[in-house]
């Protein structure tokens, strides 16, 4: 079978090395960011995972073990000093993930869904606020210009459903274990860690391809809405 060979960035809003891995790919390799698809890597609830059983497919998550856990804090609080970050360790509380992952596709649909993930993530890891919250994700929508009963309901939503277990069925057929994840044909990468040798992989590759020139006094950028759990960076 042929591999597709789209690179692709599967993330998640609860993962912390998510977090990390999205703040080293969009602030050091923009182009990168550009390049690859982001895909959300979510765990399913009742109702989704009966739809992912109902349409041959499975979701790879292992509960946590509390040793685990512990050094995960203590990793990630370490990594958030030594690059002196906000950091704020969210509670989750009776999490329902299709919440954020799911408004996730609404903002990607509007041309925000980098920005949406960028909201998230510092509402999630720097302000410590229950991004499972439906009003704090509305609050999200509402700070982005966008409906934030749309995206605070986007999990009541049939047809957003229906496209969350699409692509938790390419977790599957992707092999995806544990984020962040970069995979590229047959190449895969898993972790905060490899990043620089995914970013390396496909450079050596020559992609993304080289910008054309901007003909003189261009406006760059004009009309675009880009923005600026498990081992040692990936997390189960």
């Amino acid at each position: 079978m042929k591999a597709d060979r789209t690179p692709k960035f599967y993330f998640s809003l609860r993962s912390p090395y998510s977090w990390l891995a999205h703040r080293e790919l969009t602030r050091d390799h923009p182009d990168i960011a550009d390049a690859v698809e982001w895909r959300p890597f979510f765990e399913p609830d009742e109702v989704s995972t009966r739809m992912l059983t109902e349409a041959g497919g499975s979701f790879p998550y292992t509960a946590m073990s509390r040793a685990k856990h512990l050094y995960v804090l203590q990793d990630v609080g370490r990594i958030a000093k030594s690059l002196d970050i906000k950091f704020s360790w969210p509670v989750d509380r009776d999490p329902v993930w299709e919440v954020p992952h799911l408004a996730y596709l609404v903002a990607e649909r509007e041309g925000l869904g980098r920005q949406y993930v960028a909201a998230a993530h510092r509402a999630r890891w720097e302000e410590g606020r229950n991004i499972c919250d439906r009003a704090v994700i509305g609050d999200i929508g509402a700070e982005l210009g966008l409906d934030a009963d749309e995206l605070a309901c986007a999990s009541d939503d049939p047809a957003l459903r229906a496209q969350g277990v699409r692509l938790l069925l390419d977790v599957d057929t992707d092999g995806v274990f544990g984020v962040p994840f970069f995979v590229h044909g047959f190449n895969r990468y898993w972790g905060l860690d490899r990043l620089p040798a995914f970013v390396a992989h496909l450079r050596d590759r020559g992609l993304p391809a080289p910008a054309l020139p901007q003909p003189v006094g261009a406006a760059v950028g004009l009309g675009s809405r880009s923005v600026d759990d498990g081992h040692a960076g990936g997390c189960g």
